[in-house]
């Protein structure tokens, strides 16, 4: 998906992903087929501290690169083993290999782990390539060269240049069979493009909002202190579907900064977005479950339910920065 806010984590590595959710059959007893990626030079320099399932505390002299993707397994675990096609839960810390600089993680504050399926067409090859054979339990360390990440073109959301190479330090979690596809939802040529429900009024201390005529929001920030937790009020109520908790939800969307006002994400301009309602930060799911559709929604943000103290840097977003999400609720369906 596109869209930044959808699926905190794995927008911000810009991976492919898979449109589905479900309760995935248990994995097959029988030998697991993988293409296991071998350790390299490159790999097994790179240091790394720290317990599984903990933020890791990882060291290697940049630039570091390799002609192809080098995988070390530093933890080596006892479950489940992670087969072609199949579905691996992961926490991963991603660093940039030629600055040093550490990217993102699912680890800490807020941070979600990732299902990924073992398949290079669904997701970053690097990436699956230091999945693929990995069992529940391991932690593996990977470099990852720009033919299998972000190529010739980078990716300046995330903060990676053109020719860029990667470093993933990855936690396996759990490892099922992957979910059944879910065929791409059919839009409806009549769904409305912007919330049609009765219009309401915001608490005194919220931010202001202002339509266009198109529906697109104008958000004024108060000049005072954020809230310290989520804050959620409708601006127009809606007589549609009640959203639950795993529902594929679309909506149109706009992002600002608490601090700056400045507007960081958004949908309007481009297309309404449809996610699942658990594939979001854990704000924006509190401002979804429960409304109706139809309903726009206002919803104050603060950072641990949010991006959590890493922040998105690339997006202006720092570690103490509360956000404002104007949300329009076009359409709701249960996930299969």
């Amino acid at each position: 998906m596109r869209k930044f806010v959808v699926i905190a984590a794995a927008a911000a590595v810009a991976l492919t992903l898979a449109a589905c959710s479900g309760s995935p059959a248990a994995p097959s007893a029988s030998p697991v087929a993988c293409a296991l990626t071998a350790p390299g030079p490159a790999s097994d320099s790179v240091k790394v501290s720290g317990d599984f399932d903990k933020h890791p505390t990882t060291t290697f002299t940049s630039p570091l690169t390799s002609d192809i993707t080098e995988r070390t397994v530093l933890t080596e675990g006892t479950g489940a083993k992670a087969g072609t096609d199949m579905q691996a839960t992961i926490d991963f810390t991603l660093y940039n290999a030629t600055s040093g600089a550490e990217l993102f993680t699912t680890i800490k504050d807020g941070g979600q782990p990732l299902p990924v399926i073992v398949n290079e067409s669904q997701f970053l090859p690097g990436l699956v390539k230091a999945v693929s054979c990995s069992t529940v339990g391991s932690r593996v360390v990977a470099v990852v060269p720009p033919g299998d990440a972000y190529g010739s073109k980078g990716n300046s959301s995330l903060g990676v240049a053109a020719g860029d190479s990667l470093v993933f330090v990855v936690d396996v979690k759990d490892v099922t069979a992957a979910p059944s596809a879910t065929p791409s939802p059919t839009v409806d040529p009549n769904m409305p493009t912007r919330a049609t429900g009765a219009d309401q009024p915001a608490p005194a201390g919220f931010p202001t909002v202002a339509l266009a005529a198109d529906g697109t929001p104008t958000v004024t920030i108060p000049a005072s202190d954020p809230p310290t937790t989520v804050q959620i009020s409708d601006l127009k109520k809606g007589e549609g579907a009640v959203v639950a908790a795993g529902d594929n939800v679309t909506v149109q969307y706009q992002g600002v900064i608490w601090g700056s006002g400045k507007v960081f994400d958004q949908s309007w301009g481009k297309s309404p977005a449809t996610f699942a309602t658990n594939q979001v930060i854990p704000g924006f799911t509190q401002a979804l479950v429960g409304q109706t559709v139809g309903s726009q929604v206002i919803v104050i943000i603060p950072p641990d339910q949010g991006y959590g103290s890493a922040g998105v840097p690339s997006a202006g977003i720092s570690g103490t920065d509360t956000l404002v999400f104007v949300i329009d609720i076009l359409a709701t369906a249960p996930s299969k």
